[in-house]
């Protein structure tokens, strides 16, 4: 549990009485085969890589806000950078949470490497929204040109820091993107077919 109020997505009453065939027991527990690196995936050990990130994540937000509060205002460089690893962390701990207490997905069960990829992207895909003035962000002030770049300049190695992962790492980040391209490519296809058969299936009818 985190913070005593957001719980487990998959509990372990819940994955005793599931039927789901992905789902798998051995003698350290429930798993799951992930779909990137075909490896065992421990429901406990992933919940508790989450718990463990979101209380460093927490402690960070903590000492930023400090951070914020006693730096001088005419310091817009300095500022910048503090609310710069504000959106980083921000996100973290929102996406953390997210994933934490969804019960419904097993996509989101996966190993820490893969989730440090998924968080890589999710901060890309922000940033920009940030640059064409698409978000609305206590982190970002009117002009926000230093925050974006220190965005770009740290964003990897504040991740690579709350995760305590090496920099190694996100070097493998390419192979997730293109599964989970293919996978949604392979989707895509799925569902034209079934278009085009209930099409016909209609036309034959009428």
């Amino acid at each position: 549990m985190i913070e005593g109020r957001f719980h487990r997505g998959f509990s372990p009453e819940r994955l005793a009485a599931s039927k789901e065939p992905k789902v798998r027991k051995d003698d350290k527990g429930y798993f799951i085969m992930s779909l990137s690196e075909k490896s065992k995936v421990y429901f406990d050990d992933y919940y508790k890589f989450l718990e463990k990130t979101y209380s460093k994540a927490k402690a960070e937000r903590s000492h930023l806000n400090e951070k914020l509060f006693t730096t001088p205002t005419e310091n817009i460089e300095t500022l910048s950078y503090y609310r710069a690893r504000g959106v980083i962390v921000d996100i973290l701990i929102k996406t953390i949470i997210r994933f934490y207490t969804d019960g419904a997905n097993l996509g989101i069960i996966m190993t820490p490497w893969c989730f440090g990829t998924v968080m890589l992207e999710k901060i890309e895909v922000y940033r920009n929204r940030i640059s064409k003035g698409e978000v609305e962000d206590s982190n970002i002030p009117e002009y926000p040109y230093y925050v974006i770049r220190y965005i770009d300049e740290t964003y990897k190695t504040t991740l690579l820091e709350m995760f305590d992962f090496p920099e190694k790492a996100f070097q493998m980040r390419w192979q997730y993107s293109e599964l989970l391209k293919r996978y949604s490519r392979i989707l895509n296809d799925i569902t034209s077919s079934l278009n085009s058969v209930l099409v016909t299936i209609k036309n034959y009818g009428a």
